[in-house]
């Protein structure tokens, strides 16, 4: 296992590679099953059957500082500019492992029960054909600001009980925060996300007061009540447990939304049979999600040494799991590279798998299908009006907008 120099096979920094790193994951599929990645000091794993196994693998964790010290694992604790970002995150449950995770996800899982999601979904629907009906009015838009970025902020917005005139900044602050999981972040970045961090915990702190004094129906209420029963959540294990719903409950079907219709956009024969038969519906959201993931990689710390394909990874080290290289591996899928609307075996990866798998999957594909459904019942003529712009961020895949017509 030789070392990977930063090269055509895997650039994050490369306008090209970040518009199309679908061949490079394939060389680097074809390379071996671990490419260690010096610009980064990561090991790449490419194949879908380890990034399945490495998810469930129990040596390896979202973070380490439940077992050792900075100094301990070898790493530099990060500057203490920084810290607002990493208290803030580090006290969300996607980064960290049990006892603290299982208890957390236990209070938040009661919300995204199936019974849960399953009574939201008149609410998306009902707000997804209000979306695009005002898209078919003006005659076209942004499928990105008028469709794909309101819908779910919305949603987990009503959940969490922010009220509707205080919502403006959610996105800019979710965009600010979640510039620190690219990779090697500018120190602009950081201060953005710092800022974004710091606004966003007083916000909350606020809103969570007001509902200890006014509870509602909603989950920060949900989550003060469970507290008070002795399910205990300190307050900043509750800030960063909203922040992280709202980040990831939205960040990922944004993404996917614009993704996936510049998919079909490109795929007119696809688009055709989805218009020709809506009950295709639950299997393009799947495959759309397998095909262009919202996101690319996901990064664990290995707590104990483990061996891939007789290459010791030691403890320390840090993995980057290459979910869009996993999601086109030809191992698991026939003919990878093409989009199947109707592709009925698709095990993705891209909701992650093992403890840390999307708590809020359920509540996503709902969102999918109904922006999908409403633009593919109101808009029927729905067309690109110009090439779109990709972000430049590799980690978290997207469009800068996606300009279509009626």
């Amino acid at each position: 296992m030789a070392a990977l120099e930063s090269s055509r096979a895997f650039d994050p920094w490369d306008p090209a590679f970040v518009a199309d790193p679908y061949p490079a994951y394939e060389e680097l599929r074809a390379r071996g099953r671990v490419h260690y990645y010096e610009p980064t000091n990561q090991w790449l794993v490419p194949h879908h059957a380890d990034v399945s196994a490495l998810l469930r693998d129990r040596r390896l964790g979202r973070t380490y500082q439940h077992r050792f010290t900075h100094e301990d694992f070898g790493r530099t604790a990060p500057p203490p500019e920084h810290e607002p970002f990493h208290v803030l995150n580090d006290h969300g449950m996607l980064d960290l492992e049990p006892p603290d995770h299982t208890r957390i996800r236990r209070l938040v899982s009661k919300a995204f029960t199936p019974r849960t999601v399953e009574r939201l979904k008149p609410y998306v629907e009902g707000l997804a054909g209000e979306l695009v009906d005002r898209l078919v009015e003006a005659g076209g838009g942004d499928l990105l600001t008028d469709v794909a970025e309101p819908l779910p902020v919305s949603v987990i917005a009503e959940m969490l009980g922010v009220p509707e005139s205080e919502r403006a900044p959610l996105r800019p602050w979710s965009a600010d925060i979640c510039g620190m999981y690219e990779l090697n972040p500018s120190e602009e970045a950081a201060r953005k996300a710092v800022r974004a961090s710091v606004e966003f915990t007083e916000y909350l702190r606020g809103l969570i007061e007001a509902r200890r004094k006014e509870p509602g129906d909603d989950l920060i209420s949900g989550l003060i009540a469970a507290h008070d029963e002795g399910d205990r959540l300190t307050e900043q294990e509750m800030i960063s447990t909203c922040v992280l719903l709202l980040n990831a409950g939205h960040e990922a079907t944004v993404n996917a939304t614009v993704n996936g219709w510049w998919a079909l956009f490109r795929h007119p024969g696809q688009l055709a049979a989805l218009r020709a038969d809506h009950a295709l519906i639950p299997t393009a959201v799947e495959e759309l999600m397998r095909y262009d993931t919202p996101l690319q990689l996901f990064e664990r710390w290995v707590l104990d040494d483990i061996e891939i394909d007789g290459t010791t990874v030691p403890r320390g080290a840090e993995i980057a799991m290459l979910f869009g290289s996993a999601n086109r591996d030809a191992a698991v899928f026939e003919d990878p590279d093409a989009l199947d609307l109707s592709r009925a075996e698709n095990p993705h990866i891209s909701f992650s798998a093992g403890i840390h798998y999307c708590i809020g999957a359920p509540l996503a594909r709902i969102e999918l299908a109904a922006s999908m459904s409403a633009l593919l019942t109101r808009a029927p003529g729905l067309r690109l009006a110009g090439e779109p712009v990709r972000k430049p961020n590799f980690v978290i895949r997207g469009l800068e907008g996606l300009q279509v017509e009626v």
